[in-house]
């Protein structure tokens, strides 16, 4: 087996670990105990025999797989050289550690599942989130056209500021905005050709569940704002469709497709190209990401908390 030690001068904080808990259960991979902090940055220690992609004293950074014995939360942990890439020279290693997921997950949703270009229309959902904002660096350094929703005016003011800035930012924080109005006046009618959520409400607000947050689309909506040929990349994985949506995305050959940012590493091992592209984008400053600041490794289990509760608004990058 091709592997090396390293240590782990700095690890991401465990913002996946109910993601994790939820796809290890419906693969039938039950476990006890749970490693948690899986995107990591630090220094290779050793290389085993058959490693050709790193020496000592390399820089790194990388994922641990699902099903990783190993977890980030500790001063040295023993990783596979596929999951890992080098970490350029001028890249700090919080923004490393804090990046290198959410451009994972854009380059799944934007590449891989709806192909950006050039001349493109794309709406993100909720841009000012860590994943957002990276989605919307993404796309527009591929030449498409963004559009964001804002669910505050915090959130709306941080878009107003991107630069380059996004073509409109619709703040839905009263509820009184109709988004699929919204992006049908932006496109003059036309709709959009790639849609980002960041989950969708099934039903209507008497039968939704109270826990489902009132500022997400509905379905129908992000049906209707879809243009002719249209993406819809989601993230909501009970996502139910009745006759009458399959028949309007019939209607317009749209196609629907689920982000689920996993599956990278159970594919080819070319994508870790992905990872670091990643970097590279990260190093040229294409990718500016929302990170807090970086928090000392006794206070991981407070900043755990903060991330399992949705209360954290950017990265939260633990510090050894």
């Amino acid at each position: 087996m091709q592997h090396f030690y390293f240590n782990n001068v700095w690890i991401k904080d465990q913002i996946f670990i109910f993601k994790k808990q939820s796809l290890l259960s419906e693969m039938k991979m039950k476990k006890e105990f749970l490693p948690v902090g899986r995107e990591i940055a630090g220094v290779v220690l050793e290389v085993g025999s058959k490693v050709s992609f790193f020496q000592p004293d390399d820089e790194v950074v990388g994922i641990l797989p699902l099903d990783s014995e190993e977890s980030g939360l500790c001063e040295v942990a023993l990783v596979h050289e596929h999951y890992l890439v080098h970490k350029p020279e001028k890249v700090p290693w919080v923004e490393a550690a804090g990046t290198i997921r959410d451009g994972l997950r854009a380059y799944t949703a934007l590449h891989y599942l709806s192909h950006v270009s050039p001349g493109k229309t794309v709406l993100v959902m909720d841009g000012a989130s860590p994943f957002g904002t990276i989605a919307i660096q993404l796309a527009q350094h591929r030449g498409a056209k963004v559009i964001s929703t804002a669910y505050s005016l915090e959130d709306k003011q941080y878009l107003e500021r991107l630069r380059p800035p996004v073509a409109r930012v619709i703040d839905v924080s009263n509820g009184k905005i109709d988004v699929a109005e919204s992006c049908l006046e932006e496109t003059g009618g036309l709709g959009v050709d790639i849609v980002l959520d960041a989950g969708v409400r099934l039903y209507s607000k008497e039968d939704e569940s109270t826990l489902k947050p009132q500022l997400l689309p509905h379905k129908h909506d992000i049906i209707t704002l879809l243009s002719v040929g249209g993406h819809w990349v989601t993230t909501e994985k009970n996502l139910q469709l009745d006759p009458p949506d399959s028949h309007c995305l019939f209607l317009k050959g749209a196609t629907v497709s689920f982000l689920n940012d996993e599956v990278w590493n159970l594919s080819n091992p070319s994508q870790i190209r992905i990872l670091e592209d990643v970097m590279e984008k990260l190093s040229n400053s294409i990718f500016r990401p929302q990170l807090d600041e970086p928090v000392p490794l006794y206070e991981a289990k407070v900043s755990m908390e903060i991330v399992q509760k949705n209360q954290a608004r950017k990265r939260q990058v633990i510090q050894f």
